[in-house]
């Protein structure tokens, strides 16, 4: 079994379909509208934007969230929690093992909440200096 489609709402198909092609970088796979589906394809998992559906949070993979939130913010994209790392992942149950993982949260265009993650290696603390 395999996740096939997500579904989040939105009011606004456009303006979701705006705000969802830059946080994506990719255009949108299908419009139908009526009924008010927008969908975005996520390396075979469909991202549908629909009129109806109830909010969920989603959580999508970037490169380095730290980044990211610099960029979107840049942009006007409201920050709803700062990067910070949420969880060392000791073993490979959930993540690539000894990483760190970084995540922050954003408002889309609708009101949603979205998750940004990403997984690095964790940050080299220096020595305290001698005294």
């Amino acid at each position: 079994m395999r996740l096939i489609q997500v579904a989040q709402q939105a009011h606004d198909l456009q303006r979701a379909a705006e705000f969802y092609s830059q946080l994506l970088g990719v255009q949108p796979a299908a419009v139908y509208d009526p009924p008010g589906l927008l969908f975005f394809d996520l390396d075979g998992v469909r991202l549908l934007l629909e009129r109806g559906a109830p909010s969920s949070v989603l959580y999508l993979e970037v490169e380095d969230v730290r980044t990211s939130i610099s960029v979107l913010q840049g942009r006007g994209v409201e920050v709803v929690a700062r990067p910070q790392v949420i969880f060392h992942h000791g073993d490979a149950t959930l993540g690539p093992a000894g990483t760190d993982e970084w995540m922050a949260f954003i408002r889309d265009s609708e009101g949603n909440t979205v998750g940004l993650v990403s997984r690095h290696p964790p940050a080299v603390v220096p020595d305290a200096a001698p005294d």
